[in-house]
């Protein structure tokens, strides 16, 4: 849980709610005392879709090949 001021939740609003939408939770306080808990809305919460890089990555035969600069290492 992260406790802000309200002059700091103001100053930083995009990143706390990027850090709200992340899975922490966010009270906005005054002085002292919480006033405020920053809550996602459920229908903003992203679904995890699998598979959605796929053909986008390509990765040489060659990966795990030992580098020349580095014979000296072995």
């Amino acid at each position: 849980m992260k406790v802000v001021n309200i002059h700091e939740a103001k100053t930083n609003l995009s990143r706390l709610v990027q850090e709200a939408l992340d899975g922490e939770e966010i009270i906005i306080a005054r002085g002292n005392e919480p006033v405020v808990r920053l809550v996602v809305v459920d229908s903003a919460r992203r679904e995890r879709v699998t598979g959605w890089a796929k053909g986008l990555v390509r990765i040489s035969d060659d990966f795990d090949a030992p580098l020349d600069d580095f014979n000296e290492y072995r």
